[in-house]
């Protein structure tokens, strides 16, 4: 690798951050610790980083202690394992000092480990990204050896999007005329999701399948080698469809393989695999069903659900739902379920709360229906607090000794 091109990269990046405008996302992020900083693409990842080096030049660090290298950079493609140490070379050939480290996108540079290993071996402070969520996995902890703290973001929760609107809510906010500039701005939200850089994009769904495009061919499709990419473009598509249906593997695979295309079981698994670790979406388990079945019927939901747009003629239920699930999702993690057994509820927190999921409660028979779920499976669970998400109804239902709270969406995001 050309010492004389990273020298310049170098300088470049240490001209260009210090003058960009960064939004803070409320995610907090030690700059005296190494960190690996990993989540869906476009997420903000990159502007993170740009955010600790500010706050690094604002403690009183010079910026010719910034070394950063975004590996996305098309200069860098040919860059291998072998040249990373040359980026240390290049710094110290510039500057005698010890550098704060930042490695943008890593995860484009095979056996990338051992490196990150070894600076924090040798004392260096370093934050690394990137978009693939093997570097969350056991084996990524075993082999780092628990020199890096790692965190995971997500694209914007609803108050992060009002934030980049100029928009800060407090409890007070739904009571001010701010409530209906609050609600206009979630018209985009909930069409279009939550990567950062759509508040000051046109056209949005151009932009959304730029992502879904590089994530698919790029995170995808090369970095795994898969050769039936229309096999896999199916699945997607059939899977953004069953998004609010519990879906079994070989239903799965019979709708693939409806198409013309052989499929195995084992391969489809793999697929699915390869979606959750590039941070298109997540699977979500039945808390009431048997082990065996719990491993082979699942729901799948879209990390962002704007990506739905894509695949969906009329999405506006999948939407809601998918967007119900991420935020539960950020605040419940791998306590998250959903429940198909006597009854059905569409999200459950075991001792907290039972969630269905509704856009409109004006049909009596919807009406009727979502709340016996939720009597049923509060008496079974003893589970107190239900609530049902719609789209914009508002109302609080007495179900016999219990409370239901009909919560129109965009204001149940800003609890």
């Amino acid at each position: 690798m050309n010492k004389d091109l990273l020298k310049k990269i170098i300088i470049e990046n240490q001209e260009r951050i210090p003058g960009l405008k960064v939004f803070p996302r409320g995610v907090n992020i030690s700059d005296d610790t190494s960190t690996i900083i990993t989540g869906p693409r476009r997420a903000g990842k990159t502007y993170m980083l740009y955010g600790t080096i500010q706050q690094l030049l604002e403690k009183g660090n010079d910026i010719s202690e910034i070394l950063y290298i975004n590996f996305e950079d098309e200069r860098l493609l040919e860059m291998s394992t072998k040249d990373l140490d040359t980026i240390l070379e290049s710094y110290k050939e510039l500057y005698n000092k010890t550098p704060f480290i930042f490695l943008d996108e890593i995860q484009n540079i095979n056996a990338w480990q051992k490196f990150a290993r070894r600076l924090a071996d040798t004392g260096y402070m370093t934050m690394i990204t990137g978009s693939n969520a093997q570097m969350l996995s056991a084996d990524m902890a075993s082999t780092l050896g628990g020199r890096y703290m790692i965190r995971e973001i997500d694209t914007l929760s609803f108050s992060e999007y009002l934030q980049f609107q100029g928009i800060h809510s407090n409890e007070n906010t739904l009571y001010t005329g701010t409530r209906f500039e609050i609600q206009q701005h979630f018209e985009d939200y909930f069409t279009f999701g939550g990567f950062p850089e759509l508040y000051r994009i046109s056209n949005k769904k151009e932009y959304l399948s730029n992502i879904f495009q590089k994530i698919f061919l790029g995170d995808i499709i090369a970095r795994y080698q898969i050769r039936n990419s229309h096999a896999l473009k199916i699945m997607v598509k059939k899977l953004a469809e069953s998004t609010m249906d519990e879906v079994s593997y070989r239903r799965i695979r019979n709708i693939v393989q409806s198409t013309g295309i052989a499929v195995g079981t084992n391969t489809l698994i793999e697929y699915i695999n390869y979606f959750k670790e590039a941070f298109l979406m997540n699977e979500l388990n039945n808390f009431g069903a048997k082990i065996s079945s719990r491993e082979t019927k699942k729901k799948f939901y879209f990390r962002d659900h704007g990506l739905l747009t894509l695949f969906l003629q009329d999405p506006d239920s999948a939407l809601l739902e998918t967007l119900v699930y991420n935020h539960l999702r950020s605040k419940h993690s791998d306590q998250l379920y959903y429940l198909r057994n006597n009854y059905e509820v569409d999200f459950m927190v075991p001792g907290v709360s039972l969630t269905q999921v509704a856009y409109s409660l004006t049909n009596n028979n919807t009406k009727t229906r979502e709340l016996q779920s939720l009597k049923k499976a509060a008496e079974a669970l003893n589970i107190g607090k239900l609530q049902i998400i719609t789209k914009s109804e508002e109302e609080q239902i007495e179900l016999d000794d219990k409370k239901v709270d009909v919560i129109p969406v965009w204001k149940w995001l800003l609890e």
